[in-house]
């Protein structure tokens, strides 16, 4: 499963009056979602955090951002890794040293962990990957659709079945285009904060009820 957490800012100037007050309550929607997925047994969860062009919001609201993600490691990162969730990054780690440094020892620390995969697109953009795929097979005369798989920042890890964006915008926003080719995708009208057990599981019965042919009739 892959979700496009859209609505932060929106939320938090309605309620709060605040975006960045806004990112801190949807943690508690990631959290919730990260315990659906354990108890659905959903091995792979790819949440969209940061993309390559979040990088053109204020300065302020970026470092908000990447404050919280910071504080929310070094909270949480014994209790994740306890929970047996594996963290990996998705994109280029190009953010401060202190960050890039929490975010490898995240990655390290949860290697071995198999109960749920937490894919963390940050600096992330699917455009960006194709290109770092494509300069990666530039030697290669022919070129498969394996070859550029083992080459993104998703290799080893399945396409997924399911895609979320909610926000009430629909549109993909340069996330997981290779990837999501035959992915089932679902708009959600609610702000992220907003979005509750009861809408992932509407979402989720709705999935297993489509009969998915993949080209076939």
């Amino acid at each position: 499963m892959a979700i496009i957490m859209d609505g932060n800012g929106r939320w938090g100037l309605k309620h709060k009056n605040s975006r960045n007050l806004g990112h801190k309550e949807g943690l508690k929607t990631v959290e919730m979602v990260m315990k659906y997925c354990i108890k659905k047994h959903i091995k792979f969860l790819t949440l969209y955090a940061f993309s390559t062009e979040n990088w053109k919001r204020p300065l302020k609201e970026r470092n908000y951002l990447f404050n919280l993600l910071e504080i929310y490691l070094k909270e949480k990162l014994e209790k994740i890794n306890n929970e047996k969730i594996k963290i990996k990054i998705l994109g280029e780690k190009k953010f401060s040293k202190k960050l890039n440094k929490l975010l490898d020892f995240s990655e390290k620390m949860t290697t071995k962990n198999t109960k749920l995969q937490i894919n963390l697109a940050l600096n992330y953009g699917s455009k960006k990957e194709l290109v770092y795929a494509f300069n990666k097979l530039k030697k290669k005369s022919r070129i498969s659709e394996n070859d550029i798989d083992n080459c993104l920042y998703t290799k080893n890890i399945p396409d997924p079945e399911i895609l979320i964006r909610t926000g009430n915008t629909q549109r993909l926003s340069n996330f997981l285009l290779w990837q999501a080719a035959y992915t089932e995708i679902f708009f959600e009208k609610k702000l992220w904060p907003d979005f509750k057990n009861e809408d992932l599981n509407k979402i989720i019965n709705k999935f297993r009820n489509i009969k998915r042919n993949f080209g076939k009739v």
